[in-house]
């Protein structure tokens, strides 16, 4: 099989090109927006447009079966943006749509799209998870432009049969993560007191091996087409269990202090970092059911192994 892959520079694009390589059944085009120096042996590289409804993507597309879209403009925490959603939709409902139209007029059979868990919402209550098929939620201008990019990929199978797999991931974390992961390994590391001992919820999270896995699969089971999926690594951790374990795979035990989660939350609001109060506190869970029945897939890390290989990763950096 015949696979573009966008994003290919990106976390979870490398990931993606590394699972897509090791079974040695795909000839894989990465589109990069700056060519590297360097590219392996067995991958072909291709430029790829700036993400928006006048990109030409014909030259990457031509001879190609499916399309892995790994590429998006993200969620950002300090938005610089007049219209964030204006940005956003240009890039992620807009560009997606133009590649999507260019891809079924090369040919393509499958498309593979990586949305997000914002598409359902923000926040579950404990032991109350999403389902890949709720009614979506979303509520920010990143998870309304994945959203509306969704709709409007299936409404595009519906006109033309292109083959359209949707596959929304929580936080994903693994080795060279980036943002707020990052920032807890760097505070465990250094070995800061962190005030989230009594942290009692509940998260999902999704070890980027998994999911580069899980994409693999969408691109040639029979049964995904046409489906939205969740993908996790099926074990929820508190924010508390995270850090301790995160802590013991760097060799640096967690020093957790235990504030009032109703204090943190109080504070993440007076400085203005409420969204941060939410993702340390709050709860967000995925059933992944549907996506272990319909595709018989289960995630090949383990949690424990996903965490020690970020940490590992991490730890090396430090030592170069």
């Amino acid at each position: 099989m015949r696979v573009l892959l966008t994003g290919a520079s990106g976390f979870v694009g490398r990931a993606v090109q590394e699972r897509l390589l090791a079974e040695g059944a795909y000839r894989v085009r990465c589109a990069f927006r700056t060519l590297p120096a360097i590219v392996q042996s067995d991958v072909e590289a291709c430029a790829a447009p700036d993400l928006g409804p006048d990109a030409d993507w014909s030259a990457a597309l031509s001879g190609m079966d499916a399309v892995i879209h790994c590429a998006a403009r993200v969620h950002v925490m300090r938005e610089q943006e007049a219209d964030p959603l204006q940005a956003f939709r240009r890039a992620n409902v807009q560009g997606t749509l133009q590649l999507a139209r260019q891809a079924v007029q090369a040919g393509v059979r499958r498309f593979v799209y990586l949305s997000s868990i914002k598409v359902n919402g923000e926040a579950t209550q404990p032991g109350q998870a999403f389902h890949a098929d709720d009614k979506p939620a979303a509520n920010d201008p990143y998870g309304l432009s994945k959203l509306e990019a969704e709709e409007g990929l299936f409404a595009l199978a519906r006109e033309t049969g292109l083959e359209v797999v949707v596959v929304r991931p929580p936080l994903v974390y693994g080795p060279d993560v980036k943002a707020n992961f990052l920032s807890m390994m760097r505070w465990l590391h250094r070995g800061i007191p962190l005030p989230f001992g009594a942290i009692n919820n509940r998260r999902s999270l999704v070890a980027v091996a998994n999911l580069a896995d899980l994409l693999a699969v969408c691109l040639v089971h029979p049964a995904a087409a046409g489906q939205r999926f969740l993908v996790s690594d099926g074990h929820d951790l508190s924010t508390s269990e995270l850090l301790r374990q995160l802590g013991a795979a760097l060799g640096r035990p967690a020093r957790l202090l235990p504030v009032p989660q109703r204090w943190l939350e109080g504070g993440a609001r007076l400085l203005g970092r409420e969204d941060m109060g939410r993702r340390l506190c709050g709860s967000l869970q995925v059933d992944i059911n549907k996506t272990r029945e319909l595709l018989n897939w289960h995630p090949p890390i383990a949690v424990e192994r996903g965490l020690a290989s970020a940490a590992a990763r991490y730890l090396d950096s430090q030592n170069r």
